[in-house]
């Protein structure tokens, strides 16, 4: 990839290396942490170089009668302009420049107080525009947005504080193709989603081959999302539960079982924390009244856990199951927990994913079996 801000833009801080010495660079730093638990050499899996990002936000910085887009400026001491993104994928590269446009030719609705514009897309050409907004919004802006939307062939919201306003729909509808099945997903504006579909994909058929290897038993996911991996992985186990903290998370993991025509997924809204002390008799919640927990027969658990990592009892819980998959988004807190769960468990596969190119960021997996 080649991009005009590199050095400039904060965005983007690998833009020195050649993308082969970037996926060699993260394997050794990944390794390296990984070593006290896995010999072999990690299974390394690459990113489109250009055009991988499904989502991303720009500033809009105002100057004179023309506002830009910005980001935050490589010495993290302000923004720059910026007039071209080969990151983000097509479909948004599409759109985003005619939606500038379209906003400097409308000074006192679309360009007046917009501070901020976010994009979400999908492989399959579909895109959220949502503006974000420092005023009220009202109907003249309701009006020309909805011409935005036929102009631009896409669905446009607006945000301002305590407001939002939904022209059509809050989602995008993203199909994947995954080990040989397609899988439809509703990704919602406020909701998680991976950023690089790509490398998403080869993410979930690398859990998918880790799950064929168990083949029996039911399955417990902490930190589902929208059921990003849930849904793939069900074909394999018997029963699955899976956990998530975020309302809208949940309500999107419904609908998607719903699409794929998946029915035995049971979503249920509790923090990993609170997962743990259900399942472990602590506490009874009444969020799931209606499940009988001792019904379920764990044989594999997948967690996907924030940069911190996780708990000590989450730790705990799973180490009494025989298969876990752990999917990392921080590498040292990923090493940092396997001094635990390698005390009853094993690293028998190990993988490293290039989620974020041109950045020091990787997404890691581990697959432990029980020793």
């Amino acid at each position: 990839m080649r991009c005009k801000h590199f050095g400039t833009c904060g965005s983007c801080n690998l833009f020195s290396l050649s993308y082969e010495a970037q996926l060699e660079q993260k394997q050794t730093y990944v390794s390296e942490l990984l070593a006290p638990f896995f010999s072999r050499e990690l299974k390394r899996f690459d990113s489109p170089s250009s055009h991988y990002r499904a989502r991303a936000e720009f500033r809009i910085w105002h100057e004179g009668d023309r506002c830009d887009y910005a980001m935050g400026n490589a010495t993290k001491d302000g923004a720059i302009n910026i007039e071209e993104c080969p990151k983000v994928i097509e479909p948004i590269v599409k759109r985003m420049w005619a939606l500038l446009e379209k906003i400097n030719a409308s000074p006192e609705v679309l360009k007046k107080r917009l501070f901020a514009v976010e994009f979400l897309a999908t492989t399959t050409d579909e895109c959220l525009i949502t503006m974000l907004y420092h005023r009220k919004l009202d109907d003249t802006w309701s009006a020309e947005a909805k011409l935005l939307e036929h102009a631009l062939e896409c669905k446009v919201m607006g945000r301002s504080r305590k407001q939002k306003v939904i022209l059509s729909d809050e989602f995008v509808t993203e199909k994947l193709d995954i080990d040989g099945k397609t899988f439809t997903y509703m990704q919602y504006e406020s909701g998680f989603t991976q950023p690089n579909p790509a490398v998403n994909v080869k993410m979930i058929e690398w859990a998918i081959a880790q799950a064929k290897k168990v083949g029996y038993g039911d399955f417990l996911e902490s930190y589902c999302g929208l059921g990003n991996f849930t849904l793939p992985l069900s074909h394999y186990f018997d029963k699955v539960l899976a956990t998530e903290i975020s309302k809208r998370s949940i309500h999107a993991a419904l609908e998607n079982c719903t699409l794929n025509d998946i029915d035995n997924i049971t979503f249920t809204r509790l923090s990993s924390e609170e997962m743990t002390e259900a399942l472990n008799g602590v506490r009874a919640f009444e969020r799931l009244k209606g499940i009988e927990l001792k019904a379920y027969d764990f044989s594999t658990v997948l967690v996907d856990p924030p940069r911190a990592g996780l708990d000590e009892d989450t730790i705990k819980l799973i180490s009494q199951i025989e298969n876990i998959i752990y999917i990392s988004c921080n590498p040292k807190t990923l090493a940092r927990d396997l001094k635990t769960l390698t005390q009853t468990h094993k690293v028998a596969q190990a993988a490293m994913f290039d989620q974020f190119p041109y950045t020091e960021h990787v997404e890691s997996g581990v697959f432990l079996r029980k020793i």
